[in-house]
């Protein structure tokens, strides 16, 4: 039920506070007010951000590769994002919320590094998730919400609920939990350039919205990018010079 000692507990808490309930609010509410092009973007500057905040407090040294990937994988998600329409307005209330958002997670990514070796990825997933519930307490006492219990009665909504709950979270945070452990958080962060990249195949499969060359050309960079920060290429440091 608890962890080892007082001192990982409370990084549980914060984790659940940070991956479960600050991320959550602070994205959902930015998508309320500022455009879905600009979250998305904003984003997937994560895993940059995860390397340079690893690099502040684990001192661990920046690999080139890590750099230029990253460089090329956020061209391609930019043209992925804007699919050939470009709009970017800025709202600063929403950006500012999207890049709290993004060191949210970052710091989640840290705390798992912390915990990983220690305790079982389902253990620290569950507890993630029942601080992740108590923290958002406070948030319905200040915005208290209304439902309408006839909705619960419609076969859609459980269905999307069991979806959400089974596999995008409770799945999702198991896998990401795990790949955090095995391959570290810096290197398991940088696969968040391949979401947009799934989003663009997958609207087009499911909801049929139209792939533009330049999101194709896009996906090609995003998947260079990651290739490159895993595994680098040889001459890539005279090519950027």
């Amino acid at each position: 039920m608890f962890a080892n000692n007082i001192k990982d507990e409370l990084l549980l808490i914060i984790a659940g506070g940070c991956g479960g309930t600050l991320y959550f609010v602070a994205e959902n509410t930015a998508l309320q007010i500022t455009l879905a092009s600009n979250v998305s973007l904003i984003l997937c500057t994560t895993p940059i951000l995860t390397a340079f905040i690893s690099r502040i407090l684990n001192r661990e040294t920046l690999k080139k590769n890590l750099l230029y990937g990253s460089l090329f994988a956020f061209l391609g998600v930019s043209l992925v994002v804007f699919n050939g329409g470009f709009i970017l307005q800025i709202s600063p209330l929403g950006d500012i919320l999207t890049f709290i958002a993004t060191f949210m997670w970052a710091f989640y990514g840290m705390i798992l590094k912390k915990l990983g070796n220690k305790y079982p990825t389902l253990f620290i997933t569950r507890k993630v998730f029942f601080y992740g519930v108590i923290l958002l307490i406070p948030f319905l006492v200040i915005h208290p919400i209304h439902p309408d219990p006839a909705v619960l009665t419609l076969p859609v909504v459980w269905i999307n609920l069991l979806f959400l709950g089974l596999l995008a979270s409770l799945l999702c945070y198991l896998m990401w939990n795990t790949a955090v452990k095995h391959l570290g958080v810096v290197r398991t962060t940088n696969y968040i350039y391949l979401v947009p990249m799934v989003t663009l195949i997958t609207s087009y499969l499911v909801i049929h919205e139209t792939i533009t060359w330049l999101a194709i050309i896009g996906s090609v960079f995003i998947l260079s990018g990651v290739y490159i920060a895993e595994k680098g290429l040889p001459g890539i440091d005279k090519f950027i010079k």
